[in-house]
């Protein structure tokens, strides 16, 4: 289990740095080939509340493009402010992640994250410090979106997928780096108590796997059902 803990100072200059918050904007389809593989843009509306979120597909993979902000029991928005909602989407329990997605979508697995990975260049390692754990190296850069990280850890996204530094809620009810860490669900259970997630930094280009809390809030990234 990765700990991230960060000095309160260091975690108001990550919310400063914060702007990527742009309202969603109806968009035609598209595909391109000039990086591959072939990417479709498409736009998504929750008919459970009527929000809109970006749609994007990599390969054979549809992803929402967007943190979900779904309103339910165990989510909450960072700091509970009501536009880091806007901004960063719910923060929700590993049980919660697990229902939340709309009809035809549903909480990625461990298989569903590292698929993406790998389709976007991803080259899976071991690394070990005083534990152990995989990352895919080159894959957080291209995934995170261009702004909005912590020291300019800025991502490139290629893909689209525009992944937010969101932070997290620990289950006292405090909350933290939002800035510096962008932290997903799987739906993939590592033990009784610690599910496995996903996490990517401000300051490399790894996406992270690892298993945490349950109790713990955490972003949601919902992926289409296999046809």
């Amino acid at each position: 289990m990765r700990k991230l803990l960060l000095t309160t100072a260091a975690v108001a200059a990550a919310i400063a740095a914060v702007g990527c918050g742009k309202k969603v904007v109806q968009q035609p389809i598209l595909e391109t080939q000039d990086t591959l593989p072939i990417i479709k843009y498409d736009m998504l509306t929750d008919t459970r509340d009527g929000q809109t979120y970006k749609t994007v597909k990599i390969g054979e993979q549809t992803w929402i493009a967007q943190n979900l902000n779904y309103k339910t029991d165990s989510s909450w928005c960072y700091k509970n402010a009501d536009s880091n909602c806007v901004k960063y989407g719910r923060l929700y329990t590993w049980n919660a992640a697990k229902e939340v997605c709309p009809i035809g979508w549903k909480l990625p697995d461990t298989a569903d994250w590292n698929r993406l990975a790998k389709t976007v260049g991803g080259k899976r390692l071991k690394e070990c410090h005083e534990e152990c754990y995989y990352v895919w190296e080159g894959a957080g850069k291209k995934l995170k979106s261009k702004c909005g990280w912590y020291k300019n850890g800025n991502g490139t996204d290629n893909y689209g997928f525009s992944a937010l530094p969101s932070g997290y809620r620990f289950s006292d009810g405090s909350f933290g780096s939002a800035g510096h860490y962008g932290l997903w669900w799987t739906a993939t259970d590592g033990s009784s108590d610690y599910p496995y997630g996903r996490d990517v930094d401000y300051n490399d280009d790894y996406v992270y796997e690892y298993n945490d809390d349950k109790s713990y809030g955490y972003s949601v990234r919902c992926v289409a059902n296999s046809p």
